[in-house]
């Protein structure tokens, strides 16, 4: 049953049998031998190796070998508390980031593109990963070719395989016996080749090589590469690289002054160590992905697929849409209105002719040929010879069609590419022709005109005689024709379509229209959902711009009417060279580049294969109201990171920075470093549940970057603060309490930690706090850490880090330092805020007359 295996250039060997395809257990034996049919690595690392690999940051395996150092001076102690907190936060941290990416894995297998296979003689779909060598697949128009294989039957079958061989048009391709030096992908017209996708016709198909062997895997290295990064993703390593600068600094200062001062080498060696730990936010990996995670569940309650998670954040900074208006705007229930000459009559004759094109058409059925088809007629005796299928070029599809007595060629298409082609016109209801001159021409524009006012969408008919014996039909024969007349269709604007523009719109997300459609009709459908207008480009002014001049006028434009799948790449590209994040919303064959380009492709459950393929969401309902759930969703993720970022930039970095400053006076180290590490792991803990945290409306109505100015200006201001009332409880221990070492640390230890969890519900809102209701389970772990930082001093673990139970009078102290403290930023954050609404009140002109003026 199965086919042998195939030579490199397999398309010149013997055609395989006609087959009823691999059983099971052959199935089973290939895909264990062959791999998964897909080009990444397959094969999954089992978790131990996965959970090692978290020890090979950095700053774990300097604190293993500072660890191992104590262990060899014989610190057993300090040996084993450092383990055991440096096992407590990769462990923490890895099973909640396993868990979270095996949640996202879950929801984008359930959109993972399918093949229709036949196994054992039986018909059935399965992922596009399960197929094997030998497997026979059933392709159709729109598909994605999923593995290279040789043809065993082919209808009308036009493939695009650009990818593989640069071929601008779609190329025919039939099964039979090429010559032995047909060795080259251009020349195997008998093959097909994965990540071609199918234009027109149908195909039954052996599968010859699949994964890293298809001819795509060969070359995937080159011309599959990473998507470039999201802007959170380029601002998250910024980020990084900003920790870095100030860690690195920070270290190296402290080790000078504590050799300057001839301390221990060892102890100073593990405060430094223990200094960068504290001022490394080592769960922020985590807590993106674990918040990432949890937006791709809820949206997924909205039923919204999300395949790739930094795009959840991308949704929420996206100020610009782009989106066709069919099915978003419309219903998306084409009917044929009617059907006229061109002397405006209703005509049967235009239905028949428009009938014959789209029955016999094997390309991907419109929804305007399946209105066509919804009207009943008989093709009677009329048979298909062959077909030149549709091309965003000539905007037209035609067929070659017999009747035994006569041979047509039927063409259907865009009125004006059809008008151009045609040299003549029907009249008196298509018993006889006359030539189409220059008024005639502009007569049926005008016609054409008319009908897109009315909000329809227009087709136009043409047709013509060849030869009894005229074989084959191509672009060639698409000249003289005769215009039959024209096929409108009415599509219903959408219930509640208007109001999700306008959530859209007050969310701070500006939609354009992207549309293959007339200006008039989508001018028309503006008018009916409220939607005002503020400029039109049409494709072909688009193509007489170079990009400087289309940078310009996309701003102020939101009607882009009659473009190709190139100008649609166009526009997303300008858009995004102002500076907007771009999200475009498309389900065709020609939307594949322009979601590639923009920072969020988004498509639906029932596009083609190859738009689910490259997009980063798959909306189950084609819906701009459950897309507005989403930028919500992705704006409360966004907030829920910015919330960690903030505490990582304000409270570490103030505590870190007192500690380096204490180090110059203090005749010991201020923390140990073991005390250090413990404060730090029981801050993570606190804040692990931000990702479970609400978000404010406030924090909703506008998108969200990470502003590198911002964050900066935060850690100064709040980090500045923490260490000023550092300094304070400086002074009252050794001022007022005349605290030794460890009633020092003690002290310090506890302060840092309680107003380092307690200031999360101050910074977690831009509104008063107790406006803002914080959630249940942040709530829960941080009251819970400052518990046992109030408890650790009388414990058994306490006097293993060297604490001691402080006096009363410390503690009623320390209470009332924090309230204060607390106050303090709060009244800080109100001003911070305000003094960045005010810059940005004065920056705000400026810009909105450079957009007027560009």
């Amino acid at each position: 049953m199965g086919s042998p295996e195939p030579s490199s250039a397999w398309w010149v060997d013997p055609a395989p049998a006609a087959t009823e395809g691999l059983s099971r257990s052959e199935a089973e034996e290939r895909l264990a031998r062959h791999g998964p049919n897909t080009l990444e690595a397959h094969n999954e690392r089992p978790l131990a190796l996965q959970f090692l690999e978290r020890f090979r940051n950095p700053l774990v395996l300097v604190l293993l070998a500072a660890s191992a150092v104590s262990a060899a001076t014989g610190d057993a102690a300090n040996f084993f508390i450092i383990m055991a907190l440096v096992l407590l936060s990769v462990t923490l941290d890895f099973v909640q980031e396993h868990r979270a990416n095996r949640a996202a894995q879950k929801l984008r297998e359930s959109v993972a593109l399918r093949a229709t296979v036949i196994r054992e003689g039986r018909q059935q779909e399965l992922p596009v990963a399960q197929l094997a060598p030998g497997d026979v697949v059933l392709l159709a128009a729109g598909e994605r070719i999923p593995a290279d294989g040789r043809l065993i039957e082919a209808r009308d079958f036009f493939v695009n395989q650009a990818l593989l061989t640069g071929e601008s048009y779609p190329v025919e391709k039939r099964p039979g016996e090429l010559d032995r030096g047909a060795t080259e992908l251009q020349q195997a017209s008998n093959a097909v080749f994965m990540g071609s996708t199918v234009v027109s016709g149908s195909a039954r198909v052996c599968i010859m090589a699949t994964g890293a062997a298809t001819a795509l895997g060969e070359v995937a290295h080159s011309i599959q590469s990473e998507p470039p990064p999201t802007a959170f993703e380029a601002g998250m390593h910024r980020f990084a690289m900003l920790l870095v600068r100030v860690t690195l600094w920070m270290v190296l200062f402290v080790m000078l002054v504590n050799l300057v001062l001839h301390r221990p080498l060892l102890e100073s060696f593990l405060f430094a160590v223990a200094l960068a730990v504290g001022l490394t936010p080592e769960l922020l990996p985590m807590v993106v992905t674990v918040t990432l995670s949890r937006g791709a569940l809820r949206m997924a309650q909205r039923r919204v697929i999300v395949k790739r998670l930094p795009a959840i954040q991308n949704l929420g900074a996206m100020d610009v849409l782009c989106t066709d208006k069919t099915g978003t705007l419309t219903e998306a229930r084409i009917s044929l209105e009617r059907c006229i000459d061109p002397e405006g009559r209703d005509s049967q004759r235009v239905l028949m002719l428009a009938h014959l094109n789209s029955v016999f058409e094997s390309g991907l059925k419109s929804p305007l040929d399946e209105a066509i088809l919804a009207r009943e007629i008989d093709a009677g005796p009329w048979k298909k010879i062959d077909e030149v299928p549709f091309d965003f070029e000539r905007r037209r599809v035609s067929v070659l069609v017999d009747r035994g007595d006569a041979r047509w060629l039927v063409v259907k298409g865009a009125p004006d590419d059809v008008i151009a082609a045609c040299s003549h016109h029907e009249v008196d209801g298509g018993r006889s022709r006359v030539p189409l001159d220059d008024p005639a021409r502009q007569r049926l524009r005008t016609q054409c005109r008319e009908l897109e006012r009315q909000g329809l969408r227009v087709l136009g008919v043409s047709w013509r005689d060849v030869a009894p014996d005229h074989p084959h039909a191509d672009v060639r024969d698409e000249s003289n024709l005769v215009f039959a007349g024209f096929a409108a269709f009415i599509d219903p604007p959408k219930a509640g379509a208007g109001e999700a523009l306008a959530a859209l719109s007050r969310s701070g997300v500006a939609v354009k229209i992207v549309s293959g459609d007339s200006e008039l009709v989508v001018e028309h459908l503006c008018q009916l959902l409220h939607i005002p207008v503020t400029g039109v480009l049409t494709g072909r002014e688009i193509a007489a711009m170079d990009e400087a001049a289309l940078r310009a006028r996309v701003q102020r434009t939101n009607l882009f009417c009659r473009v190709n799948p190139t100008q649609k790449n166009r526009i997303i590209l300008a858009l995004k060279a102002r500076g907007h994040v771009v999200g475009y919303l498309g389900d065709g064959v020609n939307d594949a580049p322009p979601l590639r380009s923009a920072d969020v492709g988004l498509t639906v459950d029932s596009a083609v294969d190859v738009a689910r393929e490259v997009a980063d969401m798959v909306m189950l309902d084609h819906d701009l109201g459950v897309l507005h759930a989403g930028v919500l969703e992705g704006r409360r993720t966004f907030g829920n990171v910015m919330k960690y970022i903030m505490m990582g930039t304000s409270s570490n970095f103030g505590n870190m920075l007192s500690m380096a400053g204490a180090a110059l006076f203090l005749p010991f180290l201020p923390l140990l470093p073991t005390q250090i590490l413990l404060n730090n792991i029981l801050y993570d803990m606190s804040e692990a549940a931000i990702p479970l945290d609400r978000v404010d409306e406030q924090g909703l109505r506008r998108p969200g970057t990470l502003d590198m100015g911002f964050i900066q200006r935060y850690m100064w201001l709040f980090g500045l603060i923490s260490s000023a009332f550092d300094a304070l409880t400086f002074w009252v221990l050794l001022g007022v309490l005349h605290a030794d070492a460890t009633l020092f640390r003690t002290g310090w230890f506890m302060e840092s930690l309680i107003t380092q969890v307690l200031v999360i519900f101050v910074i977690r809102t831009r509104d008063r706090p107790w406006r803002s209701r914080p959630g249940a389970m942040l709530t829960g772990t941080s009251l819970a850490v400052v518990a046992v930082a109030l408890a650790l001093p009388y414990a058994p673990l306490g006097r293993l880090v060297h604490l001691e139970p402080p006096p009363t009078v410390f503690l009623a102290w320390l209470a009332g330092m924090v309230a204060t403290y607390l106050v303090l930023v709060e009244i800080a954050k109100r001003f911070f805020y305000l003094h960045l609404a005010s810059r940005r009140g004065h920056r705000m002109p400026v810009r909105r007359a450079r957009t007027r003026q560009a």
